[in-house]
């Protein structure tokens, strides 16, 4: 394996108790799916539009409830 593509070790420093690996384990799952979700919602957050959304705006708004009925009064 090359230095690209060795995966990231978590560290994690221990300040009280004595966990079991097992909770460790679980902590450290947690952890991460928690920064994860954050990455995530980083990258939906700062991605530039899609090219159905840049065309859409010149689309007519979307009719409201009723609004039929009323255009043809």
């Amino acid at each position: 394996m090359t230095e690209q593509e060795q995966p990231l070790t978590a560290q994690v420093r221990v300040v009280g108790g004595d966990p079991t690996p097992e909770e460790l384990a679980a902590t450290t799952a947690v952890l991460q799916a928690a920064l994860d979700e954050l990455a995530g919602m980083h990258r939906r957050a700062h991605r530039s539009p899609t090219r159905w959304q840049r065309e859409s705006k010149g689309l007519r708004a979307p009719l409201e409830p009723g609004a039929w009925n009323r255009w043809a009064r």
